[in-house]
This record gives C-alpha cells, structure tokens and sequence, in this order.
C-alpha cells in the first residue's frame, strides 16, 4: 500500500476540512436541543440525555458493519455517505418528525463516520511521529469546530430553532461534498469471508486486539474519557442554571467551551509530552481530569469554574490523543484500523450510553447536580488506577 510522507498533505487537508464541518453541525444541532429544552419546545430536564441516548445507540448496534464497512471500501466514499445520512437525520428534524427519532438518524451517520475518519489516518501516514500529528490536527479542528458549532448553534436557536436547523442540514451536505473530493483509497483490507456471523467476527476483532496491553488500555482508556466527558456536559447544563445563575443556552455553551479550548490546549501538547513508546504517562492526564472535576464541586463563581474545566480539558486533550494513536497503528497491523476503531467505538459508546442512561435516571430521581459531579471524578480517578495497573513499566 503506496502512504503519503508524514508532512500536510491536500488529501489531509480535505479530511480536516470534511471533519471540521460534520463536527461543527454535530455539535450545533446538540445545543439546538438544549435551547428547544429552555425554550419549552421540548419538555423535561431528561430530554437532553435522552436526546444524546438516542445518538449513542447506533455506534453500540451497528459497531460490527461500519468496522468492516471502513476497511472494506473507500473511506472518502464512507465519509461522504455518512455525512448525507446525518444531514436527512436534520431534514427530519426541519420536518417536524420527533426529535428523538431524528436525532437516532444522525447517531446513524456519526457512528458511520467515525471509523473511516480515524481510521484513514494511518493510510496517510507512514510514521508514529507522523500518526500522532495527524490526530493532533484532527483532534484540534474538532476543538475548534465544536467552540463555534455551540456557539452558533445555540445563539441562532435562541432566534429560530428552524433556521439553526437549515444550518446544520447544509453543512452536512457541504462536509459530504468534501469528502466526495477526496481521492479514490482502495480497501485496506480485503473483505472478510461470510463462513462467520459479522458479531462472531467482531468478538474475534476484540479478542486479538485485547490481547495486547496496549490495546486493552487505549480502549477502556477512551471509553473512560468519553463517557466523562459526555456526563460532564450534561451535567453542566444541569449545573450551571442552578450555581452559577446561568439560564440560557448561549451563556451555558459560552461555559462549556473552556472544556473545548482545554481539549485543543491538550491535544496540541501531547505528541511532544507522551509519544508512543511511552503511552503509559498518558494516566497522569487522567488522574488530572478527575481532581479536576472534582474540584468544581466546590465552585460557585464563574471565573473559577471556567479555569478548572479549562484544565479538565487540557488534561483530556492530552489522555486522548495518544491512546487514540497507538490503538489506530495497533489496529492497522492487526484486525484493520477500520475495525480497531469499531471496537473502540463500540466500548466508548457503550460506557457512554451507560452513564447517559445513569444520569437520566439521576435527574429523574432528584440527586443534585453537584453529587453527580463528585462521583463522576472519583469514579475517573478510581478507573484509571485500574485501567493502568497492568501496563508495562516500559515500552509502547
């Protein structure tokens, strides 16, 4: 297989102008959702978990065949297929179908595009230095398209949830097109014979990848990020009307991208402070991550609470992007980078949906904002100890 040097490349280029774009709308049509909730569109402090439920379950259900699906076509064509599905997810939202059901759509096309977006990246590269730089990049497009997706998002909703809608319909349209432009990439793996169930095969995927402990790290490791991060943003949005007197869905997503900025600060950090002969250092970002959040308990004024997400992102930032490289390189000398980050999504997915499922029943139950919060960091701290207690002293 012929790979690109490991310098910026325009293939490169029209990937992180395609994932800017789908993320941006990703994360504009969420705060839609929030102001719908604040608006009184949507009724129920619940509806924005069930909302992020909703998404999540397609990447759980449908993690064997868009594995195999990235490996076994072209990733550009992938890319472009997932974009038009999320954007006829938004259509139906524009349509007046149930936001539940619309939302469900788009989580179709994100857990599509995931593992042909990760998993090109070592089909472009051909270095570890090379592989991490790239997700450097991806991870900061990403940042920077989520600070302006809730911004956006959330201040055109204030005005007409219908027009923030058409937005996010149409950027889903232009990132296909992008993706459309990329050159044509030939399988990376040839397909799988069918004398095995696709799930059969998927356990099979896990089982050789969980055999290293790199691998086993760098999946429990990102599945512990993201079902924090996915409950710390729900949470703030619980939190932040009630400690920090803040009540619309702009002031809240202004709030919520000092966790943005700090992933970005991080993600930029970490190829220099954890390459990945040393992907063991990468716990000492997630020990981080959880003092953080715990200390926002004790936070009610507005400064103080953005400088500690600030750090609780810049300590994510730096966890993620490693264990997101070595599980990429690991998977495409094994079972296929399409299906490694299958499998990761599929782990990542399911803790989060877990934990979106526990906050749902939490806010129905009463249980204050603040006590999530502690257990949330607690629970970080506890896991990587766990997580990491059986990685090699030394070594990748």
């Amino acid at each position: 297989m012929n790979k690109h040097q490991t310098t910026f490349t325009p293939e490169l280029g029209k990937l992180l102008i395609a994932q800017f774009l789908t993320a941006l709308a990703d994360n504009a049509i969420l705060f839609v959702a929030v102001a719908m909730v604040l608006q009184g569109a949507l009724q129920g402090d619940w509806y924005v978990s069930a909302l992020q439920g909703c998404f999540l379950v397609a990447f759980v259900v449908l993690a064997p065949w868009v594995g195999e699906a990235a490996d076994a076509y072209s990733k550009p064509m992938i890319l472009m297929l997932a974009n038009i599905i999320k954007a006829l997810g938004a259509g139906m939202m524009v349509c007046g179908v149930h936001p539940l059901i619309s939302y469900a759509i788009v989580g179709v096309g994100a857990a599509m595009y995931s593992p042909a977006k990760y998993g090109i990246l070592p089909e472009l590269l051909d270095s570890h230095q090379g592989l991490m730089k790239a997700n450097a990049w991806v991870e900061g497009s990403t940042i920077i398209a989520i600070l302006l997706g809730m911004i956006l998002g959330a201040a055109v909703a204030d005005y007409s949830i219908t027009g923030a809608l058409l937005g996010v319909f149409l950027l889903y349209l232009i990132s296909a097109a992008v993706a459309k432009r990329m050159k044509y990439l030939p399988e990376a793996h040839a397909k799988t014979r069918q004398d095995r169930g696709v799930w059969h095969r998927f356990l099979g995927s896990i089982q050789q990848l969980f055999a290293t402990p790199q691998a086993r790290f760098a999946t429990l490791g990102v599945s512990l990020f993201w079902a924090a991060a996915v409950v710390l943003r729900l949470v703030i949005i619980a939190w932040a009307p009630v400690v920090l007197l803040l009540h619309t869905s702009s002031e809240i997503s202004l709030l919520t991208v000092f966790i943005a900025i700090g992933i970005g600060i991080g993600a930029l950090l970490a190829p220099r402070l954890i390459p990945l002969q040393h992907v063991r250092r990468a716990r000492w970002a997630a020990y981080g991550l959880g003092v953080s959040i715990v200390c926002l308990v004790f936070v009610d004024e507005l400064w103080m609470a953005r400088i500690l997400l600030l750090i609780a992102g810049i300590c994510g930032g730096i966890f993620v992007v490693p264990i997101n490289a070595i599980l990429q390189e690991i998977g495409h000398d094994s079972v296929g980078s399409g299906h490694a980050v299958a499998v990761q999504q599929c782990f990542e997915n399911t803790a989060m949906l877990a934990v979106t499922l526990l906050y749902t029943w939490s806010v129905s139950s009463g249980i204050a904002a603040t006590t999530v919060m502690a257990v949330l960091g607690f629970t970080v701290l506890l896991l990587t100890l766990l997580i990491a207690y059986k990685l090699p002293q030394s070594g990748p």
